[in-house]
């Protein structure tokens, strides 16, 4: 009896070193030879700045040093944002930026399995808390050029990683955005104020789960 409940994953594990063997793992950002599938090599892993605590308990800003429970960095102590809280993965800067636009526009959604779990580390307090992930809809003119909608990868990798089930419930954008490319912030605020609706019935549907 245990060895018949055993030999499933023992068939997957020789399954595993068979095609590693025979296509060896590779680092997501260099393609260098790493030893789990869908990681990173030890260099690219320490060029890019991860984020983890202490950080600002609303935004997630890290911090320095610890401050205490609760804090807040000035910004948000300054201006205390619309939304509860935020959690980010990464900086986005000349390290991590490859990773993030081969995910967004070079077609590599196998990336979406990373992120998904490193979203789900760095969010887990805030998921935790949530009924289920509502990733935001991409208008069907973007989605037909695109082919995909990586916020739907991601909510459905952080599911895989432990998280919350992702749910569309009706959600749909209502007018296609343009891209937003290196747009100043206020250009994007506008861009993307009203984008999404909710479609008839939708809320009715949403009820159980909120």
């Amino acid at each position: 009896m245990q060895l018949a409940a055993t030999l499933p994953s023992r068939l997957r594990r020789l399954g595993r070193a068979v095609v590693d063997g025979v296509l060896p793992p590779r680092c997501l950002a260099c393609g260098a030879t790493v030893g789990e599938v869908d990681s990173l090599c030890g260099p690219c892993w320490g060029a890019i700045s991860f984020f983890a605590p202490p950080w600002c308990s609303r935004c997630g800003l890290p911090f320095a040093h610890p401050m205490g429970e609760g804090a807040v960095c000035a910004d948000c102590a300054r201006q205390q944002p619309s939304w509860d809280r935020a959690r980010a993965v990464l900086r986005y800067d000349r390290h991590s930026r490859r990773l993030v636009l081969m995910l967004k526009h070079g077609d590599q959604t196998h990336l979406a399995g990373a992120f998904g779990r490193w979203m789900h580390r760095a969010g887990g307090e805030v998921l935790a808390g949530a009924d289920l992930l509502m990733p935001v809809p991409l208008h069907w003119t973007r989605l037909f050029g695109r082919r995909f909608n990586q916020a739907a990868l991601l909510a459905r990798a952080i599911h895989r990683a432990g998280g919350r089930p992702s749910r569309r419930i009706g959600w749909r954008a209502a007018a296609a955005r343009r891209r937003r490319g290196c747009w100043a912030r206020r250009h994007g605020r506008a861009m993307c104020a009203g984008p999404s609706r909710c479609a008839a019935g939708a809320a009715s549907r949403a009820s159980g789960w909120c």
